[in-house]
């Protein structure tokens, strides 16, 4: 059974930085796109960032010159290094992990921007 790992997150002053990372463990599939969305109260759940299984980048327009997302295929694990926070970026942050067409979700990380 797949399962989505995340750990990091917490609370943090505006302009300071974070780092998430998502593993994924109970198989020995390389993950397809590999990423993160953040959902608000009253708010859609967006993307942040996601990594293809080749390397490729996409960012969502609020984060984007901000965030880094990196992964490591032979771990499947990706990690999102979040700098110069904002508290608009006060969220629950969701990491996806695909395989078979299937995006798997991790339990989600809080993260609380506020002075």
């Amino acid at each position: 059974q797949v399962r989505v790992l995340e750990s990091g997150g917490g609370s943090v002053q505006p302009g300071g930085s974070l780092k998430l990372s998502c593993v994924v463990s109970g198989t020995t599939s390389m993950m397809e796109g590999m990423g993160w969305y953040r959902q608000s109260p009253g708010k859609e759940r967006e993307l942040v960032a996601g990594i293809s299984r080749g390397g490729m980048r996409r960012y969502g327009d609020a984060v984007s010159g901000r965030f880094h997302i990196s992964r490591d295929n032979a771990k499947n694990l990706v990690e999102l290094q979040m700098n110069d926070l904002e508290p608009e970026d006060t969220a629950v942050y969701y990491c996806y992990a695909g395989t078979g067409g299937v995006n798997n979700w991790g339990q989600g990380s809080r993260v609380t921007v506020s002075s």
